[in-house]
C-alpha cells in the first residue's frame, strides 16, 4: 500500500510508517505527479500541501488523508467525503504546545512585554510607560472548552484566575470537573477581563468578535486567538484597539494567512503578533507526526478508524468487537436492497440485544453501503453512505430496542416507499456466523452468504421435490434449505441457499407456475 508524506512531518513519524512492512512509504519533496498519485492510497500532509478535488481526483485509490494538525483548512472535506476518502487529524498532538502559546499571549499583553522589549532594543528605559497587571483575580472567559480550551483553563485556575466559559457541547458535570462556571456567550463577554476562542472556525463562529460583540465587553478587555482566522473580525479589532476599548489584543491566526504585509494589524503596537506558532514547537510536531503515523497504519492494516473529521471513529479494540456486525449489516442492507421496493424513502434500522450496546453509527454505515451499492450507488462506502442517503431523500432511523426475538444479539432493516410498500430482514448469528432470521415478517433460517432462491408458494405436498427436481434438471445445487408457512394449506415462504445463480430457463418455468409467486433472486 503506497503512503506519500507530502509535508516535512517529523522523522519518528515517518519512521514509524516505514516501520509497517505492509506500507510503501515515498517522502515526497517537490510537486504531486500523476505518478506518485497513480497507485497512493494514503497522503500525510501539514499545512503546505492543498488536497484539492484536482488531487484527490488525480489519485484514484486513495483512501485517507493524514493532516499532521487539528485544522483540516487545506484538505477539501466534502469532495473527500463524496469520493469516499477518510480524513483524519491530530486533534491531541499540540494540544499542549497552543495552550502554553495562548497562556504566553496573555503574559505578553498584561505585561506589555513585546512592546517593553522593542523599547530596550531602541535603547531606551520606560518603566512608567509599560506598567501592566495582574492575571491574578482577573476573569478569563474561555470560548470552546476542547482540549485546549480545558489546558489553559487548569494553567488560568494554577495562577490564580476566575475561569468562566463558553461551550455548548459541555455538559454541567464536566464543568463543575474543570472548575469553570458555564454561561451563555454574551453574559461571558461582559464578564470577561481577559477572552481566548479555541473554537473551529465555522459558520456560527465566523466573526464571532465583532463591533456589536466588542461593544458588550469591559472597556479595556484583553483578547487572544490561537484558534483559527476569521473568528475575530479583524476590521474590528483594530478599530477598537485605536479607540482603547480593547487594551490588547493577541493573535497567533488570521483571516488570511501569510497575513499581508500591509495589513493594519502590523502597525498596531498593542496587537501582538506571532506567525500562526501554536503547533510549533519540536515536541508537537513530532507528536502529530506520530500520531498521524499510527492514524494512517491502524487504518490502512487493520481497519481501525479514529481521529477522522467526516466519519465516526473507531480504535482497533472497538473495530474488533463491532466488525461481525459490520458484515451482518452489509448482508443486510444488501438483502433489503434486492426484496424489491422501489423510490424507498425511509430505512429504519433497529438494533436489540447485544448489538444494541454497539456504536450505531459506524453498523449503520455498512447498512446504508449494502443497500445502497445494491440501489446502484456503486460508489457507495462508509464514508459517504449518510451523504449519498440524504441526497437521495432517504431517511434514515436507528432504534435500540429493549425487546424483541428470542436472540441474544439481532438487527432489522426495514425499508419503505413513499407508496407504503415495505420489505424488511433481520439477522443474528449462530456459531459466531451471520444469518438470516426474519424476512417481512416470517421467521426463517438462512445462512447469510452467497446467492439466495426466495418464493412464496401455495403451502401443499409436492413443493419442495418439484423445486429440488427443477434445480437439479439445470444442475444447480442447493446448499441449505429453509421453510415458513403462515398456516396448513396457505402461503409458504421458501429460501434456497445455492451454490450459484440459477438460469434464466429455470426462472422463466418457475414463473409460469400459478402456485408460486414473489420470485426473487438476491446475491450477498
Amino acid at each position: 500500500m503506497q503512503v506519500l508524506v507530502c509535508d516535512n512531518v517529523s522523522s519518528r513519524g515517518v519512521a514509524c510508517l516505514e516501520a509497517q512492512s505492509e506500507l510503501n512509504v515515498t517522502v515526497v519533496d517537490g510537486e504531486l505527479t500523476d505518478k506518485l498519485l497513480a497507485n497512493a492510497e494514503a497522503l500525510v500532509v501539514r499545512s503546505a500541501t492543498k488536497v484539492t478535488p484536482e488531487v484527490m481526483d488525480r489519485a484514484p485509490k486513495l483512501r485517507v488523508v493524514g493532516r499532521a494538525g487539528v485544522g483540516v483548512d487545506n484538505v477539501d472535506v466534502d469532495y473527500a467525503t463524496s469520493k469516499g476518502i477518510v480524513v483524519m487529524n491530530t486533534p491531541a498532538g499540540n494540544t499542549i504546545s497552543t495552550a502554553e502559546l495562548t497562556f504566553s499571549m496573555m503574559m505578553a499583553l498584561a505585561r506589555n512585554i513585546p512592546q517593553a522589549h522593542l523599547s530596550m532594543k531602541e535603547g531606551k528605559w520606560d518603566r512608567k510607560k509599560y506598567a501592566g497587571a495582574e492575571l491574578s483575580g482577573k476573569t478569563l472567559g474561555i470560548c470552546g472548552m476542547g482540549r485546549i480550551g480545558g489546558q489553559v483553563a487548569r494553567r488560568a485556575i494554577a495562577f490564580g484566575m476566575r475561569v468562566i466559559a463558553y461551550d455548548p457541547f459541555l455538559s454541567l458535570s464536566k464543568a463543575r470537573e474543570l472548575q469553570v462556571e458555564l454561561l451563555e456567550l454574551n453574559e461571558l463577554m461582559e464578564r470577561s477581563d481577559f477572552i481566548t476562542v479555541h473554537m473551529p472556525l465555522t459558520e456560527q463562529t465566523k466573526d464571532m468578535i465583532n463591533a456589536d460583540t466588542i461593544q458588550s465587553m469591559k472597556d479595556g478587555v484583553y483578547i487572544i486567538n490561537c484558534a483559527r482566522g476569521g473568528i475575530i473580525n479583524e476590521t474590528d479589532i483594530v478599530a477598537a484597539v485605536q479607540s482603547g476599548k480593547v487594551a490588547g489584543c493577541a493573535l497567533d491566526v488570521y483571516e488570511q494567512e501569510p497575513c499581508p504585509e500591509d495589513s493594519p494589524l502590523r502597525s498596531e503596537p498593542n496587537i501582538v503578533m506571532t506567525p500562526h506558532l501554536g503547533a510549533s514547537t519540536a515536541e508537537a510536531q513530532e507528536s502529530v507526526g506520530i500520531e498521524v503515523a499510527e492514524a494512517i497504519t491502524d487504518f490502512l492494516v487493520n481497519g481501525a478508524v479514529r481521529n477522522a473529521v467526516n466519519m465516526p471513529s473507531l480504535d482497533a479494540k472497538a473495530y474488533e468487537a463491532v466488525k461481525p456486525y459490520l458484515e451482518l449489516g452489509e448482508k443486510l442492507g444488501k438483502l433489503v436492497a434486492q426484496l424489491g421496493v422501489q423510490r424507498n424513502e425511509h430505512l429504519k434500522i433497529t438494533y436489540g440485544g447485544k448489538a444494541a450496546e454497539m456504536p450505531a453509527d459506524p453498523i449503520t454505515r455498512f447498512v446504508l453501503k449494502g443497500f445502497l451499492t445494491c440501489a446502484g450507488g456503486t460508489e457507495a462506502n462508509q464514508v459517504n453512505v449518510r451523504a449519498m442517503a440524504s441526497s437521495l431523500g432517504i431517511r434514515v432511523e436507528e432504534v435500540k430496542a429493549h425487546e424483541g426475538p428470542d436472540y441474544a444479539e439481532w438487527m432489522h432493516v426495514e425499508a419503505c416507499s413513499d407508496n407504503g410498500d415495505r420489505v424488511s430482514a433481520g439477522g443474528t448469528f449462530f456459531g459466531g456466523h451471520p444469518r438470516i432470521v426474519r424476512i417481512n415478517g416470517r421467521n426463517v433460517e438462512a445462512v447469510a452468504e452467497g446467492v439466495l432462491f426466495l418464493m412464496n408458494n401455495v403451502d401443499k405436498p409436492g413443493m419442495v421435490g418439484y423445486i429440488g427436481s427443477l434445480m437439479g434438471e439445470h444442475r444447480v445445487n442447493i446448499a441449505n434449505m429453509s421453510l415458513n408457512r403462515d398456516e396448513e394449506g396457505g402461503e409458504a415462504l421458501m429460501i434456497l441457499n445455492l451454490d450459484h445463480e440459477p438460469p434464466a430457463a429455470l426462472l422463466e418455468k418457475v414463473g409460469k407456475d400459478s402456485d408460486i409467486t414473489n420470485i426473487k433472486v438476491v446475491s450477498i
